[in-house]
């Protein structure tokens, strides 16, 4: 098994609106092991950036990976999983319990809140996808 650092980030238009999300998933020297900006079509913010979360979890896990640290601009997601806010919003709980499904499967997880400029290359995923869906219509 093996060790990487995930880079989530979702985001929408408008709240809610056309929605976006992207992740980065590095090895433990910083090599590109996956990365994907998908559109996801109306959204919150906070629902895009659960999407972003699993959809960067399920990559991890099916690369064979057991320790993950988890990077995201998300403060409220962060430190809901953190178990330091907990999770009111209706739309959010069914994403919240997922996340905390899968992160189980993980031999240890982590979960840092970076400031949104350490977090640019998911973001240019999120935006990408999003521009190009809307391009479309």
């Amino acid at each position: 098994m093996g060790e990487a650092k995930l880079y989530t980030d979702g985001g929408a238009r408008g709240n809610p609106g056309p929605a976006g999300i992207g992740f980065v998933l590095l090895d433990s020297d910083d090599n590109l092991l996956a990365e994907e900006g998908r559109y996801i079509g109306e959204a919150t913010n906070n629902v895009a950036e659960y999407r972003a979360l699993l959809l960067g979890l399920e990559w991890a896990l099916a690369q064979g990976i057991d320790r993950l640290e988890v990077y995201s601009d998300s403060e409220l997601m962060v430190r809901q999983l953190k178990g330091e806010y907990k999770v009111r919003n209706e739309g959010l709980i069914p994403l919240y319990q997922e996340a905390m499904r899968i992160t189980q499967r993980f031999f240890l997880i982590s979960f840092t809140h970076i400031p949104r400029a350490k977090n640019r290359w998911a973001d240019k995923l999120v935006n990408r996808a999003v521009d190009k869906a809307l391009a479309h219509c």
